[in-house]
């Protein structure tokens, strides 16, 4: 009875194409063939009976943040959430928000290829390659950053960045040093300022912390290093 229903709705589905989308007479044959090619191919490998048997995503989803979407939307060199290669920015962004890192460092560094003088994509493929990899600064996330430094070197998205990944890393007195350099030439009126700030203090509530040293009153008290995960755009896995 299943296959019945199949091969019906497969009819249908010809007709709407013929009948209602206007499908020209050349492509009946064509599309025909396509649908019962379908059918065959399910009718010899498919097991509708079977219980399904769902499997764990091979990358986890809540490493993608939101806000951290914005923050390195907020530091781009354009002054705008996407520059000129906003339609390859918009589909990795997508794809960072599911946490599938991989398939966004593929996409930007597609991007690269053909925009390669486009530091925003560079930073954007940097965050992929680190999330793709856990949290940890690989050669060709550090290459990624290192390509948007040299094109645009007041661009803010690398040091944030590699500062965030060296403090989820537990290396918190360099993050602390490349984000206070940022800090200290970012502009008074920096959207990522507040954000940065914070961050800072974090870090200095925990080195005081571990040092012995009462936290300071300014300074939030914290117990791990700040695990905000890390971002989604550079060249894709080798």
């Amino acid at each position: 009875m299943t296959w019945v229903w199949i091969v019906l709705i497969g009819g249908a589905l010809l007709a709407a194409m013929i009948f209602v989308l206007k499908m020209p007479r050349a492509g009946w044959e064509i599309t025909a063939a396509a649908l019962l090619f379908g059918i065959l191919g399910y009718r010899l490998q498919g097991h509708p009976g079977l219980a399904g048997s769902p499997t764990e995503a091979l990358e986890n989803a809540k490493l993608a943040d939101a806000t951290l979407l914005k923050e390195r939307q907020q530091m781009s060199s354009s002054g705008a959430a996407y520059g000129r290669a906003g339609s390859w920015m918009v589909l990795a962004d997508a794809l960072t928000r599911q946490g599938q890192f991989g398939a966004a460092a593929d996409i930007l560094h597609k991007a690269t290829l053909e925009n390669p003088q486009d530091a925003d994509l560079w930073v954007a493929q940097g965050n992929a390659l680190i999330g793709h990899a856990g949290g940890a600064i690989t050669p060709a996330a550090k290459l990624a950053f290192t390509r948007a430094a040299t094109i645009a070197p007041d661009h803010r998205g690398p040091p944030f960045f590699i500062g965030l990944a060296l403090a989820q890393g537990g290396r918190l007195a360099e993050a602390r040093t490349i984000w206070a350099d940022l800090l200290a030439r970012s502009p008074a009126d920096a959207p990522y300022r507040n954000d940065l700030q914070a961050r800072l203090g974090q870090i200095d509530a925990i080195l005081a912390e571990s040092a012995g040293a009462p936290v300071g009153a300014g300074a939030p008290a914290a117990a791990a290093a700040p695990q905000p995960s890390p971002a989604p755009a550079a060249p894709g896995p080798r």
